[in-house]
């Protein structure tokens, strides 16, 4: 097949093809089949990047064409007497999948559970009646979106960062456009150096990848925390001349934590570590640890239930019914389906297409071609336009051989290049929702430069501090 039509590869593909060294699989990069497939994912991704202007779901699409890749593969492998093959390449899918969808229905719940006893909201508030000037109020969400990150999702953090923003600065265009900036880079830099930060590092963990040079452990991506500071902060810096040196009105109701948010903050710490040690010590997968976390968990929730139904009286009790007590089980269903199912799809579409013989090719031309460091930073730049799952599960599916410093590279610029674009990231996509009207894509743009600034000097800070890890 042509480079050329290979290259546009890598701005659609996510993770995971089998391993292809134990059986033997047909090339079929040049047949009607191969290219089939990849005009079905490319048109579901497609169906995905409008989502704002179709209101179409984001996983229907690439479920839809992840089971017609799939049927397509196994009509071909079967009328020539080798469907085993295929059976044993799409369990391993299935498997690496469940790992992923199990880890983060654990963190969802957690953060989900937080919320409901107003932990958020309680942050929320209190910045709120603190009566910070702009400019301080500029630094300190965008602080805070940087520490919160690396625990929480970065979407999550930057929509409660944003509704400080929105709160205090809804009647000052410029204050918003500026913050929900800053956001964006503070919680997409936060989540670069956490395994929990982006589900880009996590991948990077959950594959326990092994170099020449060592192992990629839990502890190795803090190597990228000062590359990631220097991302927030060199756009921050420049940002900040242009807010204004002026003070919102004050005010707002204080609201208070329910009982139990220090003890699930607590637990949600508890679990963080159990998944480390399962992982480091144990030689377990580090979902394991998040599930035994989970148990922890219901186990709190039960004693607040029992603790909540004995509080009410029994006359309130019986008109409000059961949603009177506190049930960790509305927290598991609160969870984002949708974008749990839209990584069984990106999972399964980019399987097929790495079953099919693709991301052999695209390793070659990127990596072969163009050296570890160049693709690395190109990975970067391409999440700003795709979203950088499926372009940092493509690269994990390459498994390229590099270096710890190489690694750790294209984990920094996957997680922080999706800045460079208010589409860029989910932080970016929800901010714009939340700020409709006034934090818009055109808005970013403008802004892009300074973001590209802090892109590079993060790249360079890296390549500079870390590399004993390049060897």
């Amino acid at each position: 097949m042509n480079r050329l039509v290979a290259l546009p590869i890598l701005f659609l593909m996510p993770l995971m093809a089998h391993a292809t060294t134990e059986v033997q699989t047909l090339d079929l990069t040049s047949h009607w089949l191969g290219v089939a497939s990849l005009l079905l994912f490319a048109a579901a991704y497609l169906a995905v990047m409008v989502e704002e202007f179709t209101h179409l779901r984001k996983s229907k699409p690439v479920m839809l064409a992840a089971g017609l890749i799939w049927a397509l593969i196994a009509w071909y492998y079967q009328s020539h007497g080798i469907s085993d093959v295929v059976e044993a390449a799409l369990r391993h899918n299935l498997e690496e999948y469940a790992e992923l969808m199990l880890f983060l229905i654990v963190s969802m719940t957690y953060v989900n559970t937080m919320d409901e006893r107003n932990v958020f909201e309680a942050l929320r508030s209190w910045l709120i009646r603190k009566g910070y000037g702009y400019r301080k109020l500029f630094w300190v969400t965008g602080a805070l979106a940087f520490v919160i990150s690396p625990i929480a999702d970065n979407l999550t953090t930057a929509l409660l960062m944003g509704a400080v923003v929105m709160a205090v600065g809804h009647d000052n265009r410029r204050f918003v456009v500026l913050s929900c900036i800053n956001l964006v880079v503070a919680a997409n830099a936060g989540g670069a150096f956490s395994p929990f930060g982006d589900i880009t590092t996590l991948m990077v963990w959950q594959k326990g990848i092994n170099t020449g040079n060592g192992e990629i452990g839990f502890w190795t991506f803090f190597y990228l925390f000062i590359p990631a500071l220097v991302n927030f902060l060199v756009p921050a810096s420049v940002m900040h001349f242009f807010i204004p040196d002026k003070k919102p009105h004050g005010g707002g109701e204080s609201i208070a934590m329910k009982h139990g948010a220090l003890g699930v903050i607590a637990l949600f710490i508890l679990t963080i570590a159990l998944a480390v040690v399962f992982h480091g010590v144990l030689g377990l997968p580090p979902v394991m640890g998040m599930l035994t976390g989970m148990a922890l968990l219901k186990f709190f929730a039960f004693y607040l239930k029992k603790k909540e139904e004995h509080r009410i009286p029994i006359n309130a009790a019986q008109e409000i019914g059961r949603a009177a007590s506190f049930d960790i089980y509305r927290q598991v269903a609160r969870s984002e389906w949708d974008t749990l199912f839209f990584f069984y799809g990106v999972v399964m579409c980019v399987g097929g297409l790495g079953f099919i013989g693709y991301l052999g090719l695209v390793s070659q031309i990127i990596y072969g071609d163009w050296g570890a460091t160049n693709a690395n930073i190109a990975v970067g730049i391409i999440s700003a336009v795709v979203d950088n799952i499926p372009v940092m599960f493509a690269v994990l599916t390459m498994q390229p051989d590099m270096p710890v410093g190489q690694w750790l590279l294209v984990t920094l610029t996957a997680g922080v290049g999706g800045s460079l674009l208010s589409i860029g990231s989910a932080a970016g996509v929800a901010l714009m929702g939340q700020a409709r009207g006034i934090y818009t894509f055109a808005a970013h743009l403008k802004w892009t430069p300074v973001v590209a600034l802090g892109y590079a000097a993060s790249i360079g800070t890296h390549l500079l501090l870390n590399r004993a890890l390049f060897l």
